[in-house]
């Protein structure tokens, strides 16, 4: 039996599990949505399509599966640049279906055309750099060998997105039905074997020390390694801190956690770094901007260390180890636990976390030190409210992550998702949206005036499904980082970074949604009466006086 290319893509995405794809249409993916108006996979229409995609990344983050965006050719595709670029970064399995103009009128000029031929857009060179694969279908010859490698880079173990694009006549051919029998939809589940010397010297290692610390990375997330890393953590009372990405990695308010660590965070896991530890365990983390402090040649000066990533470009990419493995963070720290029940390993002098942190918060207050000042007791009380409010878990996308960095500590329960990868702005609402037709524990999204101005109309995407959404919008008119930089760098010489904002409690009107405004920390305490965090849509506007600036330097 023969069957249309349409329809054979959309067999395709229920066999990788996808259960919404979100987009927008036009006139050369039509053939596409018409199959789709007879699946079980759920259509979402968005605004803007790079939202679409930001939408199919906070999909795949909640799901731990595939997300799905799907736009026409020409501009559809080039809007989806930035949000791909992001899932590239953070190692997300998006696949971007877009349409293309008839190949009969390649290099014709034809509308919308990004063929690449006769002068046009080539959408191939656009998206190489930023997708594990990318393939313009001209033909059907070898369709099914696209989607063997498509299904591949999406259900590996370090996946990415991948970005097909389909021309509208290639749509509307007839294939064979049996097209798809030809592809394993099987998720990769091999593991590098973990080799006992290096186990072994791992063992050693923490025998010798007197007081180690774990830096967990989202690699430890992405493995499913939180249990036996909170177990070790506990077995031999070894202090735990994370990456940014990884809040949560253990669970934050916990005894021995430290906090997160890096050049925006309040510098009490990095005192204990400098201060205390002799034996250093980097696991699943990439040494970025923020976690080696820019760098900084002297954060490790001293200290044995162990590197662990299933990553071999994340080995030593900024410091030297003494032990590297090259591992499945999920199976070394299985193969670790197991070695040091065996071996009865004797567990480390206990140290008062919450004494040794409140000392290093006096010597950053008689420092100077402090990253934030009674400016932003607001913004504090706001996430210790959150603490309280929700102590069975929340989901958080977050924008601003300078905030929740230093202020939420991420619980065993919570589900915390900074936008690191690119940083852009404007990611957290569709995100968000993206992850609400998959969770049912309150959802928040974190965002910045400068960022929410981005991807505001995203909202009505909300408001369309009924998905409920919680909206912080940190209100101080101003793009602040931007702004800091020109305070504490350039002299005040501000210059493209204030705005006036529109009336917020007028503009929620507009949306249909609910809107409260927070001027301090007092106004907080009503929130709970007034408000149901688990259904309908709130935007919570939380003042910052402009003129505020966190105390950190980003050097740049």
């Amino acid at each position: 039996m023969k069957i249309p290319v349409s329809e054979v893509l959309v067999k395709f995405l229920e066999n990788l599990g996808v259960k919404c794809i979100f987009g927008i249409p036009g006139s050369h993916i039509l053939p596409v949505y018409d199959a789709l108006y007879d699946s079980p996979i759920r259509s979402i229409l968005a605004k803007h399509e790079q939202a679409a995609a930001f939408m199919a990344g906070g999909h795949a983050r909640v799901t731990g599966g595939v997300g799905a965006c799907i736009t026409t050719a020409g501009p559809g595709a080039t809007n989806l640049v930035t949000a791909i670029a992001s899932a590239y970064a953070d190692h997300l399995p998006v696949i971007a279906i877009t349409g293309e103009a008839p190949t009969h009128i390649f290099g014709k000029g034809g509308l919308q055309e990004s063929s690449g031929e006769g002068g046009s857009v080539d959408q191939v060179a656009l998206f190489a750099g930023i997708t594990r694969y990318h393939k313009l279908i001209e033909r059907t010859d070898y369709l099914p060998n696209v989607l063997i490698q498509a299904a591949k880079h999406l259900l590996s173990k370090t996946p990415g997105p991948v970005v097909l694009s389909i021309p509208y006549n290639v749509q509307k051919e007839l294939v064979d039905a049996d097209i798809l029998d030809q592809i394993s939809f099987a998720r990769a589940t091999s593991e590098p074997l973990i080799g006992s010397q290096c186990i072994a010297q791992s063992v050693a290692m923490l025998r010798a020390a007197k007081h180690p610390l774990i830096i967990a990375g989202y690699g430890c997330i992405r493995s499913g390694a939180q249990d036996a890393l909170r177990h070790i953590s506990e077995r031999l009372n070894i202090p735990v801190t994370s990456s940014l990405k990884a809040k949560g990695a253990v669970d934050e308010r916990s005894a021995l956690s430290l906090g997160s660590l890096g050049v925006t965070s309040g510098g009490h896991a990095m005192r204990y770094l400098q201060q205390e530890a002799d034996l250093v365990m980097v696991l699943g983390a990439g040494f970025n901007e923020r976690t080696s402090y820019v760098w900084d040649k002297n954060l490790l000066a001293g200290k044995k260390l162990i590197q662990v990533d299933n990553s071999a470009q994340q080995l030593e990419k900024v410091f030297r180890a003494d032990l590297v493995v090259h591992a499945d963070l999920g199976a070394y720290l299985k193969a670790l636990d197991a070695a040091i029940e065996e071996q009865n390993l004797a567990a480390k002098t206990p140290l008062d976390i919450a004494a040794f942190v409140a000392s290093a918060q006096a010597q950053a207050d008689a420092a100077g030190e402090t990253i934030f000042n009674q400016q932003f007791d607001q913004v504090r009380a706001l996430y210790a409210w959150l603490e309280q409010q929700f102590p069975n878990g929340l989901v958080m996308f977050d924008d601003n992550i300078v905030f929740a960095q230093n202020f939420y500590r991420v619980s065993a329960k919570d589900r915390f998702f900074p936008n690191t990868g690119v940083s852009s702005l404007g990611h957290a609402i569709p995100a968000a949206i993206g992850a609400g037709f998959e969770v049912k524990q309150p959802l928040f999204a974190m965002i910045g005036d400068g960022g929410f101005h981005m991807c505001a109309m995203e909202i009505m995407t909300a408001v369309n499904y009924d998905i409920p959404l919680n909206i912080v919008l940190f209100n101080n008119s101003t793009m602040g980082l931007i702004r800091k930089n020109q305070h504490h760098l350039y002299q005040d010489r501000f210059i493209d970074c204030d705005f006036i904002n529109p009336d917020y409690a007028m503009l929620a009107q507009s949306f249909g949604i609910q809107h409260v405004r927070v001027e301090n920390a007092q106004d907080l305490s009503g929130l709970s009466e007034t408000m149901d965090f688990n259904q309908g849509i709130k935007l919570i506007e939380i003042m910052i006086d402009q003129d505020a600036y966190p105390n950190y330097s980003s050097r740049r």
